[in-house]
């Protein structure tokens, strides 16, 4: 009896254990139950976050973009001496800064604090607009109108540089869209207090004053074409293009080459490919041939670039040596960016000293041995070809009547420029400057009528075109 006692008390104890650890298991699962939802939701709310993150950084961007291009259309319409390009370009005015007005809308600020930056595009939009009604009609602008347009243009330049600010300001992480969509305008206040100067207080600051005086109511975008000009030769496959790889880059530099497949949805079809050097095991490069001819389209290769050594223009020669080497001839340096010890050069085709802005080849070159670390070719592979250059009918002179009386020039010469109906027009090309701006003005030599503007931006990392 004592050992059948003893026995069911061991039944017994084993039985609460058991109870025990299923509990246990039950509290744990219950735990991690919790843990997970908990993440998901944490996870969740920050992607949520991220978004919106996103959303208002897009809508600023886009705000940057268009207010610059307000400033760039309206220095040119201070300049046009026709009334139909001066249409053309007001027009663009009012598209740009309605545009502008719609992505100032979507940033996380109260409207009242935004009131005046608003109400000057407002403005600029509407004043634009029937500048350009009269520019339709063939009505010149008067002195009144013009003075107007450069106080406009003063004012969009402060803007532009307050926006530049703001920018500095996000990307150093001083200001974060994330707090605005939790606390609001005054969580904004709070955060930039630290800045030196409120950045939107700052662009309010700027408009205070702007109530009422106005009216209260580098040719890339061309590279693309249906005929290929310069994507000659036949079809190949992608054992051929790897061949064209190792031909471009030197097959004694790489130690493998993988197969990204062939890009459909494009310009220009091609073969893409991730290239692994021998002497660089961090970095790889990425190359794009054509399946028409074979041709490069696209190389780039990210290396750390150690302290710069030679100059911007011994970083040309390099470029100009490089492009001879790989078959391109008579190309020309027409402008240049410097970033972080690379040097992004544009060279444009010349032929019996007419510069060919169609036929562009972008190429990065390290400022730290010259190498050539990425080139672009879409432009030169879409219009390339030898052309029949026809004399000039207008001459340099006659051309010149036809500029606007303050443009001081400052150089000229002839230049075939793209269109934006995809055709080109032999052009007298002069460079001058108004007031503080760099222009080039270019005027057809066949017709002698204003054909393009371009604003000239002179910066210490370089020199580019609006």
């Amino acid at each position: 009896m004592i050992f059948l006692s003893s026995v069911k008390q061991k039944v017994y104890d084993w039985k609460d254990r058991l109870r025990d650890r299923h509990m246990l298991t039950l509290v744990v699962g219950l735990i991690v139950i919790i843990v997970a939802l908990g993440l998901y939701i944490y996870k969740k709310q920050m992607e949520y976050r991220q978004a919106s993150e996103n959303q208002y950084n897009m809508a600023f961007y886009e705000l940057v973009d268009y207010v610059q291009n307000v400033e760039t259309y309206l220095a040119k319409s201070l300049i046009s001496s026709t009334p139909e390009h001066g249409a053309e370009t007001l027009t663009n005015v009012w598209r740009e800064a309605n545009l502008a007005q719609v992505y100032l809308s979507r940033l996380p600020i109260d409207s009242v604090e935004l009131e005046n930056t608003s109400k000057f595009l407002n403005q600029v939009s509407d004043y634009s607009y029937s500048l350009s009604r009269k520019n339709i009609y063939n009505e010149k602008l008067t002195t009144e109108d013009l003075d107007n347009l450069k106080q406009l243009h003063d004012y969009s330049i402060n803007l532009e540089n307050t926006l530049n600010q703001l920018s500095n300001d996000l990307n150093g992480g001083r200001i974060s869209w994330g707090e605005l969509t939790k606390k609001g305008s005054v969580a904004f206040a709070q955060q930039v207090s630290n800045i030196s100067k409120d950045s939107f207080g700052n662009m309010e600051e700027n408009f205070h004053e702007y109530s009422g005086l106005i009216y209260d109511g580098a040719f890339s975008e061309h590279m693309t074409k249906s005929e290929k000009k310069g994507l000659t030769g036949e079809n190949i496959d992608e054992e051929a293009a790897r061949n064209k790889v190792k031909e471009f880059i030197g097959e004694d530099k790489i130690e493998e080459i993988i197969s990204n497949g062939k890009s459909e949805n494009t310009d220009i079809i091609a073969y893409d490919f991730t290239v692994k050097l021998k002497e660089d095991k961090n970095n790889k490069a990425y190359i794009s041939i054509s399946e028409k001819g074979g041709h490069v389209v696209f190389m780039n290769y990210n290396r750390d670039v150690n302290a710069e050594t030679i100059t911007q223009e011994k970083a040309d020669e390099f470029g100009k040596k490089f492009l001879k080497d790989k078959g391109f001839d008579n190309m020309k340096e027409t402008y240049y960016l410097k970033e972080s010890g690379i040097v992004t050069i544009n060279y444009a085709y010349e032929q019996d000293g007419v510069t060919i802005y169609s036929d562009l080849i972008k190429l990065k070159v390290a400022l730290d041995n010259g190498e050539v670390l990425g080139i672009e070719t879409k432009g030169y592979l879409n219009s390339h070809e030898e052309r029949n250059i026809q004399q000039a009918k207008i001459s340099k002179e006659q051309a010149k009547e036809n500029l606007n009386p303050k443009l001081q020039i400052e150089s000229e010469a002839l230049a075939i420029i793209p269109t934006k109906w995809r055709t080109e027009r032999l052009c007298w090309e002069f460079k001058g400057k108004v007031d503080d701006t760099d222009f080039l003005v270019y005027i057809n030599a066949e017709t002698g009528k204003e054909e393009d503007i371009l604003v000239i931006v002179n910066t210490p990392n370089g020199t580019l075109t609006h």
